[in-house]
Formats: C-alpha cells, structure tokens, sequence
C-alpha cells in the first residue's frame, strides 16, 4: 500500500466515528521498581551519539512576576502539520516549567552555530538569564523572541504529558518566522556543541 493508500486508510478509520480517548495517566515520580535495568551512565552515553539542535524557550512574566522566564532546551521536536504542534521536553524538576506554564504560553528559539554562549546563559540556574540579552516581544505570546535566532516558534500550551522524569509539553503554534535562514543551527552531540 502506497502512501495515498494508507491516507485513504486513514480518513477511512476517522469517519468511521469518534475514537474514545485513553484515559489520562497519573502525573507521579517514577517508582523504584519501574525503574529500567539500564545504567544511566550508559543510557546517557549511548543516546549522546544522536546530534540534537539547541533552542531556548521563553515565557512572559505570568502575573506577580518581575520578568520573563527561559531555558536551555535540546529535547525539541516538530509534531503535527494540522493542526500545528510542536513539542519540547522538560525535567519535573525545573525552576522554570512552573513559569511557563502560569504564563500558558511560551516562544521556542533556534539557536545558530554562534550562539553558544546564549544556551549557557539559559542553562543556568538561579541567574538573570535575559541581563544583555537583545529581544522582542514574539507577537501572539508576548513571550521574549530573542534576536538573531535562526528561527523562532510562538506557542500556546496544548497539552502537557507525564514522560518518566519528564514531561511532555505539547505546544499549539500561533506564529513563526526566521531572521537568519542560511547560518548553520547549534547542535550538541557527546555532552558538547558542534
């Protein structure tokens, strides 16, 4: 079967009536004894071999906050066309997520190959991560859309999903663009940037 033949397949199976949504899991720290036999060590090691672009994501102050929130994020990913979704993966323990989540809304920025400095800035905790940092307001969010990014993503959050240690922020895209579209994107790959 061809691709026009599993889409037909496809829009065959969702005509065919409403498919009951799974029931929400449990938002909960993993148990021990859920946990896998694989040495974390190792894990990060072996999935370190896979090159991930680098990208901060940014958030409006929420109300009763000084200033806008961001953070460092490699675990960023297109998910849907229709409707337009992307996602991004945070740890539970994040100082940040609670922010972005209050604010509802957040910008993704593609970080270039000479912005390595900008990720570590945001990949710090505790810290003025916006003190000397150019931006605007991205347009729907408001949320800060730094400058000369490759590529930035305005975003409302769709929905958020339990991942592990993790959670899967799942974001509706309300506005896009690029400033500098022929520069080479920042990647990491072995704990280092490329």
């Amino acid at each position: 079967m061809g691709h026009a033949g599993m889409a037909a397949a496809a829009v065959r199976y969702l005509r065919a009536g409403p498919v009951e949504p799974l029931p929400r899991p449990e938002l909960r720290c993993v148990r021990d004894d859920e946990r896998a036999p694989v040495d974390q060590g190792a894990f990060r090691r072996v999935l370190g071999n896979f090159a991930t672009g680098v990208t901060v994501v940014t958030a409006p102050a929420a109300d009763g906050e000084a200033g806008p929130a961001g953070f460092a994020c490699q675990s960023f990913t297109s998910l849907s066309l229709d409707p337009p979704l992307v996602a991004f993966m945070v740890g539970r323990t994040s100082t940040t997520w609670p922010r972005i989540a209050r604010a509802g809304a957040f910008c993704v920025n593609v970080l270039a190959a000479d912005q390595g400095a900008l990720c570590r800035a945001f990949a710090v905790s505790g810290a003025d991560k916006f003190a000397g940092v150019p931006y605007d307001p991205a347009p729907a969010s408001g949320a800060p859309r730094l400058a000369d990014t490759l590529a930035w993503i305005d975003c409302t959050i769709h929905a958020v999903h339990p991942g592990g240690d993790h959670l899967i922020v799942v974001g509706h895209v309300t506005a896009l663009g690029t400033h500098r579209e022929d520069t080479a994107p920042l990647l990491f790959h072995k704990g280092r940037f490329l």
